[in-house]
């Protein structure tokens, strides 16, 4: 038998095996075309869902960085095109591959039981991801309760600050004439003796803003490093079970209840943003910032660089979430004739697009920051946790009614960290039902619950005073290599093992038969030009490896080998998975790999009713081994 136990296939509606249980699970309603594992309730639940789960806090803080950094506007043609050659052929795969089998991403590998194991590693990257993503929401529910003052915390240096705090930036030394002579003197010197520092020669003191300070000493209450683990941060704590407690409740039904509070997860951060983009395009030096994201300074001689398009690539492969699980079992509840097609293109135009409108609303607001400051832009530019939580609170802070910006800011992060949270959690129980439908449908909201409580309390180590160290380095790790080898590994699978062409078949029996010339460019991708594309950037991630770094802060020598045996846990089911199918099948070594080659002989709809005269052999998996594969005419291609 096959590794996982799975459900019985149904006609359109209706139980063939009647020693299946009548009751239904709370995904499933009357209306619904599979009753067994339920539908979306319309459309809309279902593209909001995705647009929730691609969309998420990387593309207000990590896009409009790497816009910068890399050109600016002209960072926009590599991106395109990795959104065109990577993004979206691998976006469009996941989502036909869910839709068709109606299968979580572990069950789906009944297509290539060889490679079961690629599903395994990534529910277990998700897994990994779920823990420190909700620290991150931890964080942004903090900084919005902190919002509700009348004086922002982090916009003066009050108590807790240092003697480093400083709003402006403080002159240490510099030039100046005295007597005829040209001197080098303090800055003490200079004003009590009434003189003045020579152009180009002023030296500033090392001083960090407020919001620095406040983020590191109050709200993370930040140790030295890794080593020195500290206390657990109470307040994060609370805040992190908060927001476990807000994803159990709104996933305590399944998608019946997500899909109606993503309406409001998902639409209302654009408002904020459309908000946050008129506020901040009437301050001063707003333009400014403008020209520093995507203006005058755009410089198309830094498409001449690997590292640009490497970075394109990476930003749009990890931005739409492909190959973490999440799109396949999303779109594992869709009808089977939905057309997937149109949907797919719709969810990633839509996030590419969101990313580069939020790259508006941000850098308005910093080059009004910079005009207040006195500063450049590219002094108050970050990436990561300090544009989101130093940078760009500190330009709020300098705003009229400053706490409401500050609240817009904070609770808009916090709904495009949900609503990703949501389709991650939704991967781990779809996973759990593939596996033990019965259980599922008996037990939904307590194991539900269960794998909040189980995945806060893993969580706890990342809010003690050492938890942003632990939260960089998952991040580091977990979601780099180990999805890009699953990526690598799904495609080569589907398209040389699988076969291409019996997969556009397989597509085909959902959105109608297409012409040839459809197919083309669809064709010269999956074959041809993303897994060049995702072994290149594979490649590159490896060779220019370097250790994690938090800030200026080296992580020991054992907290990379930590590292590292989270990536060897995600990525050795692979291996293993492999090596117990073909010891399972029968003949001898070629004869049990051609079997494990192919699909199971429970692979096809889920549905009878869906599976036509191709699928009419597919029996169930109860009566029949899944190495026990009948003659399918047209299976190679």
């Amino acid at each position: 038998m096959g590794m996982l136990s799975l459900p019985g296939f149904l006609s359109c509606g209706k139980k063939k095996d009647f020693s299946l249980s009548n009751e239904k699970d709370a995904h499933a309603s009357d209306s619904d075309e599979n009753l067994e594992r339920g539908n979306w309730s319309n459309k809309g639940d279902y593209l909001l869902s995705m647009v929730g789960y691609a969309v998420g806090l990387g593309n207000v803080w990590r896009f409009p960085y790497l816009t910068y950094q890399n050109g600016g506007g002209a960072f926009l043609i590599p991106y395109t095109l990795m959104l065109a050659l990577a993004g979206l052929p691998l976006f469009f795969m996941e989502c036909s591959l869910g839709q068709f089998a109606s299968l979580g991403p572990i069950s789906v590998w009944r297509i290539l039981p060889l490679f079961q194991g690629v599903g395994i590693t990534m529910v277990i990257i998700s897994t990994f991801v779920a823990i420190y993503y909700n620290v991150i929401i931890a964080y942004a529910l903090y900084y919005l309760f902190a919002s509700f003052q009348k004086v922002l915390p982090w916009s003066d240096c009050f108590s807790w600050a240092d003697e480093f705090c400083s709003k402006t930036r403080l002159v240490s030394d510099c030039n100046t004439t005295l007597d005829g002579e040209i001197i080098h003197a303090n800055y003490s010197f200079i004003t009590s003796n009434n003189l003045t520092c020579m152009n180009g020669t002023i030296n500033y003191k090392p001083v960090q803003f407020p919001s620095e300070q406040y983020w590191n000493k109050v709200a993370l209450q930040r140790s030295s490093g890794l080593d020195e683990t500290g206390n657990i941060v109470w307040y994060l704590a609370l805040c992190l079970l908060l927001s476990w407690m807000i994803v159990g409740a709104v996933l305590f039904k399944g998608i019946k209840s997500s899909g109606k509070v993503v309406y409001f997860t998902a639409l209302f951060p654009y408002i904020i943003l459309l908000i946050l983009l008129v506020r901040g395009a009437t301050l001063e030096g707003a333009l400014d910032g403008i020209e520093y994201y995507i203006g005058r300074q755009s410089n198309i001689t830094k498409l001449m660089e690997a590292e640009v398009w490497k970075d394109a690539a990476t930003q749009i492969f990890y931005s739409l979430s492909v190959a973490w699980g999440g799109l396949v079992a999303l779109s594992s509840y869709n009808k089977f004739h939905n057309n997937c097609y149109s949907d797919a293109i719709l969810v990633c135009v839509t996030n590419c697009a969101t990313s580069v409108f939020a790259g508006f609303a941000i850098f308005s607001v910093l080059g009004h920051m910079a005009f207040v400051s006195e500063r450049p832009v590219s002094e108050v530019v970050d990436s990561g946790f300090d544009l989101a939580f130093v940078a760009y609170p500190e330009a709020l802070s300098k705003l009229p009614v400053s706490p409401l910006w500050s609240f817009l800011f904070f609770f808009m992060l916090l709904l495009l960290g949900l609503d990703s949270q949501f389709a991650t959690i939704e991967t781990l129980t779809t996973t759990i039902q593939d596996i033990y439908p019965e259980v599922m449908k008996k037990l939904r909201i307590p194991i539900t619950l269960g794998v909040c409580i189980l995945l806060f309390l893993l969580g706890l180590v990342c809010v003690t005073q050492a938890g942003i160290y632990w939260v960089n380095l998952i991040d580091h790790f977990c979601a780099g290599w180990g999805i890009l080898i699953a990526a690598v590994l799904e495609i080569i699978g589907i398209v040389y093992i699988y076969g291409g062409n019996r997969f556009i078949e397989d597509i085909e029996m959902m959105i109608g038969k297409k012409k040839c010339l459809f197919w083309v460019w669809w064709r010269m991708c999956w074959f041809f030009l993303t897994p060049a594309l995702l072994m290149a950037i594979l490649i590159w991630s490896l060779v220019t490896f370097s250790t994690p770094t938090y800030g200026s802060v080296l992580y020991p020598a054992w907290g990379t080998a930590v590292g590292w045996c989270m990536i060897i846990f995600c990525v050795i089911w692979i291996p293993i998975i492999a090596i117990l199918k073909i010891a399972k099948a029968e003949g001898n070594l070629r004869q049990r790999i051609v079997r494990c080659c192919r699909p199971a002989a429970n692979w096809g709809p889920y549905l009878e009713c869906h599976r036509g005269e191709r699928y009419s052999h597919v029996v169930d998996p109860k009566k029949k081994k899944e190495h026990e594969i009948p003659t399918v005419s047209g299976f190679v291609y």
